[in-house]
Formats: C-alpha cells, structure tokens, sequence
C-alpha cells in the first residue's frame, strides 16, 4: 500500500503547476533563420510534418489543408508571413496547430514552421518592446524581443499575425478576375 501511495505522489508531482501570473510562457521554433517565439495559450498542438492537401489558385502563405481528425484546417508557412521565402519541408519541420479564440466560432489554423525547440518562461521584466522603425519592419505583429546571448529571439503576437485581415493582405487575389473578351471568345467556339 506504501508503495502505491508513493506512485500516485510522483504522479501527481510530475503535473508542472500552472506559471505564475507574471510569467508568459512562449515556444520556441525557428522560421527561415529566425528564431521567433509564439505564446503558448494559443497552440493546440504540435504535429509532424505530413502531406498536405493543395487547393487550385492557393494565395502563396497557405500551403495547403492538413485532414486533422476528420476536419479540414487550412495550414500557413511562417516564413512566408515573415516575407522570407518559402523552403521544402524538411526533417525536422512541424506544423503547430492554433486555437485562435478572438473570432466567433473559435477557429483553428495551422504553421509550419521549420523546427520546434522547447517552451521559454519568460518574466514580463525579460521582454523589450519592439523597435519602432516606421515602415522598415513589419511591428505590428511583433508582441516584443528577448535578449539572449547569441541576438535576438523575436516573439509574436499570433492573434495579430493570423487575423484575418492580415491573411488576406498576405495573400494576393487567389482568383484573378475574369476578362469578358476571353469569357466571350470562349463561348464562340462551343
């Protein structure tokens, strides 16, 4: 009975309790040569790589939908919405799955991302604000910076970065708008 008892004690030891109020946990994943970190209460999950679907006319940051249980979930390549370009998926690439919670109904959306590293703790303290360079970087996605050693490790803001106003400015028109001369020359032939 000792023995049992000192099991469910381990168990119940190994359940890390939530972080303080003043810490924010991000995880650590790396786009391109970016290290970038996204706040942990927005991913659902982390996946292997796999194939995914392509759609016809597919604005470039969607790379294609991920069959995740049955449900269709559009998957984008970071590095794109960075504005670096786009890389073969490789080894150790991942596809991270977040619950964006700032639309009705909550909605998930895939990253892949070329690798997944670890979940930083952070106090609010480590983080600096980012550089206001006018049009010379994209800050508004930008939620701050943390100073390491070897640079920088930037740290997103996801629900700013996957609206869904800023897909849509990401991706150019996936449909180009038909030419009546074409539609008309078309039909002569039929």
């Amino acid at each position: 009975m000792g023995a049992q008892q000192h099991w469910r004690k381990a168990k119940q030891a190994a359940v890390a309790p939530p972080p303080p109020p003043s810490l924010l946990q991000y995880l650590r994943l790396r786009a391109g040569p970016h290290q970038l970190g996204l706040p942990i209460e927005v991913v659902r999950e982390l996946l292997e790589y796999q194939p995914l679907t392509t759609l016809p006319n597919m604005p470039p940051p969607l790379c294609g939908m991920l069959n995740l249980r049955g449900s269709g979930v559009p998957v984008i390549e970071l590095a794109q919405c960075l504005g670096l370009p786009a890389a073969a998926p490789q080894r150790r690439s991942c596809i991270i799955i977040l619950q964006l919670a700032d639309s009705q109904p909550s909605r998930e959306i895939g990253i892949l991302v070329d690798e997944v590293y670890a979940v930083l703790e952070l106090a609010r303290s480590e983080i600096e604000d980012a550089p206001q360079l006018g049009g010379l970087l994209p800050e508004h996605f930008i939620a701050g910076l943390l100073r390491e050693a070897q640079g920088f490790t930037v740290l997103l803001d996801a629900k700013r970065l996957l609206s869904l106003d800023e897909l849509a400015r990401l991706a150019p028109a996936a449909v180009p708008s038909a030419q009546p001369d074409l539609l008309l020359q078309e039909d002569a032939h039929d």
